[in-house]
């Protein structure tokens, strides 16, 4: 009951909470938006998960801001956050599409050949110890989103957590694989780059 409280509050009430520190006026924060920009950047970018992937990094850095500088408005900064995040997605994109094409460039002339399904078999057990290598919660959460399919909301009403929570741990969890799971592929890449220099 003690988080109900907050709901009654303003947002520039809870900004000033959270800059003190207060983690539920963050949650209240995050429920009372997530949706809304989520909906935003869904218009703009026409893809499901990419879309929740920008509002939870969205979300990320207005926790990291608003607890070390108060922020007048909440809501215009967080549309403000979607619209310079999606403009840097835009940017981003466009240099990893011309990389890709790159490197199709390559496979379309024959100058490679690759296993695919020996690359596909060794991404996914490297994805798999990667999750072992997870916090026990946040694996438990990860494993009964990815592997058994339950909704966030599923997921916390069988652990006893907000939803909030639950899709801060997703996400928590993918920015974490994300990361390892590069460093594995740009090994593999540079691995193929360094065999086509060489032939």
């Amino acid at each position: 009951m003690k988080k109900s409280k907050y709901r009654v509050y303003t947002d520039n009430e809870l900004a000033e909470l959270m800059f003190q520190g207060d983690g539920n006026a963050y949650a209240e924060l995050y429920d009372r938006y997530f949706a809304v920009i989520y909906s935003f950047n869904r218009r703009m970018l026409r893809d499901d998960s990419q879309a929740e992937d920008l509002t939870q990094e969205i979300f990320m850095a207005l926790y990291e801001s608003a607890t070390s500088t108060p922020i007048g408005s909440i809501r215009s900064y967080l549309y403000q956050s979607a619209r310079y995040a999606l403009i840097d997605y835009a940017r981003k994109q466009k240099s990893r599409d011309d990389y890709l094409t790159s490197l199709q460039d390559y496979y379309n002339k024959g100058v490679w050949s690759t296993d695919d399904t020996v690359i596909e078999r060794d991404l996914q057990q490297q994805i798999e110890r990667e999750v072992d290598k997870l916090p026990s919660k946040m694996r438990a959460i990860f494993e009964l989103s990815r592997k058994h399919y339950l909704s966030n909301k599923e997921i916390a009403n069988n652990l006893n957590l907000s939803e909030g929570t639950v899709r801060q741990q997703i996400h928590n969890a993918l920015v974490r694989l994300r990361s390892r799971l590069t460093c594995f592929l740009l090994l593999q890449i540079t691995g193929l780059l360094s065999w086509i220099g060489h032939s």
